[in-house]
């Protein structure tokens, strides 16, 4: 499913509202650095390694070209909205040459959250008239605006300059390594390939050779796999993990897993109760 939730207001230019009344799932692999707060419900990130929670008045630094599933819902009766700001290189770029600031090395993948802070809800309240505007902002205020961001995250946390500062590009990487950690997230072959520093041919070409299997079947595979796992060993129901085992919807997350294993998720579900 695209981010088609995500509303951005063409003079805002940096800044986005996101609202949402029911629950729903994306996949997210953004080319800037993005700054989210959340104004209201809840907002799950599951990363690689990691699953994150957010809720009112958390804030948080995603990395670009980080890989996540994004799935937000309402809780205590309010919808999913949260206002969402654009950090571009070209100005991360300038701030840190202009300001000789040494650059520190690549973060390790993941996002930055930041404890509740006075500074952030005072930020965050200032962007809110933006998302009202009759004209286009102003490249300066831009500018200003994302400077003040970014000294507000310095400030907070240290660590936020490894995320700010880091303009390296995708290289050519080893691509088994990349799949077995990363397959759970559902987006089109072409965004892995992109990912790993590969035409889409020279992929599947790296692909098979690696894996002897197709793409589509080997992450098929592998997904139901950990959905196996969280099932048996962790006792979870197939409502609470189909997405994050990377298929859009219950029942065709349901209909693969039965011609796969031969019995449906709910039969394990039956089993792990029964004991």
């Amino acid at each position: 499913m695209a981010v088609k939730q995500i509303n951005l207001n063409r003079n805002a230019d940096i800044v986005k509202t996101c609202t949402e009344d029911h629950h729903f799932r994306a996949e997210m692999l953004l080319a800037e650095n993005v700054l989210v707060r959340i104004l209201s419900g809840e907002l799950k990130v599951v990363l690689a390694d990691r699953i994150y929670t957010f809720g009112l008045g958390d804030t948080l630094l995603v990395p670009r070209n980080q890989l996540a599933t994004l799935i937000a819902y309402p809780k205590d009766g309010l919808s999913y909205k949260a206002v969402i700001m654009r950090l571009t290189t070209a100005i991360l770029r300038e701030y840190y040459t202009k300001n000789k600031l040494s650059l520190p090395p690549p973060p390790a993948s993941g996002i930055l959250p930041f404890a509740k802070s006075p500074l952030l809800d005072s930020f965050f309240a200032s962007l809110l008239p933006y998302l009202e505007l009759e004209n286009k902002l102003q490249e300066k205020l831009v500018a200003v605006k994302t400077e003040e961001a970014i000294e507000i995250l310095r400030s907070l946390d240290p660590q936020s300059d490894s995320v700010l500062a880091d303009f390296s590009e995708v290289g050519k990487i080893d691509l088994a390594e990349f799949m077995e950690t990363n397959y759970m997230f559902n987006i089109p072959l072409a965004k892995f390939s992109q990912l790993t520093g590969r035409s889409l041919t020279t992929f599947k070409r790296d692909f098979k050779k690696a894996f002897q299997l197709s793409p589509q079947r080997w992450l098929t595979q592998k997904r139901l796999a950990l959905a196996h796992h969280h099932l048996v060993e962790k006792q979870r129901k197939p409502v609470e993990l189909y997405q994050e085992a990377g298929f859009e919807n219950l029942s065709h997350f349901s209909y693969a897993f039965k011609k796969q294993f031969g019995y449906p998720p709910t039969a394990l579900t039956g089993q792990v109760a029964s004991h």
